[in-house]
């Protein structure tokens, strides 16, 4: 590219790159902001994994479908109005798996605390928690337009297994 530079910041030695494995890849695609969304991004990201042959590990696999449910479940719910189409977007690295969920709303929510006595708001608590007791992470980032993304990243195998 004309008038790019490009900054080394070490090499290689020839012969010792990683290839990509073949179920490496990121995947992004919308959806409505509606609740029937929800299981189908939900099916569809575990549908992507076994189709990739994705080596992710069955509490993995559990814990990032409810992750994934949890995230668009809260942009359809908080989001819509500002975001009628919610972006998805799956990663699959060599060793770990991320996904994330953007929509156009401003606001950033927070994590709450566990109270017993209400019966939702803790969706973000629940990531929070998949994604430590894992060994993953999560975050909330604005985006360039004013809206966020929200992702976790996991780990293919639980930290117990290495």
């Amino acid at each position: 590219m004309v008038g790019t530079v490009m900054e080394v910041r070490g090499s290689v030695p020839p012969g010792q790159v990683p290839s990509p494995r073949p179920y490496e890849g990121v995947w992004r695609f919308t959806v409505p902001a509606l609740d029937s969304s929800v299981p189908q991004v939900r099916h569809g990201v575990r549908g992507l994994l076994r189709d990739q042959s994705v080596p992710v590990e069955e509490d993995v696999l559990y814990g990032l479908l409810v992750i994934v449910s949890e995230l668009v479940t809260n942009a359809v719910k908080h989001a819509a109005v500002l975001s009628p189409q919610i972006a998805v977007e799956l990663a699959v690295g060599a060793e770990w798996v991320r996904v994330a969920v953007e929509d156009n709303h401003p606001y950033r929510p927070t994590a709450l605390e566990t109270d017993h006595g209400r019966t939702g708001g803790r969706g973000l608590l629940l990531v929070k928690t998949i994604a430590d007791e894992a060994g993953g992470s999560y975050d909330i980032a604005q985006t360039p337009g004013g809206g966020k993304v929200i992702w976790a990243a996991l780990p293919l195998r639980p930290p117990s297994v290495y």
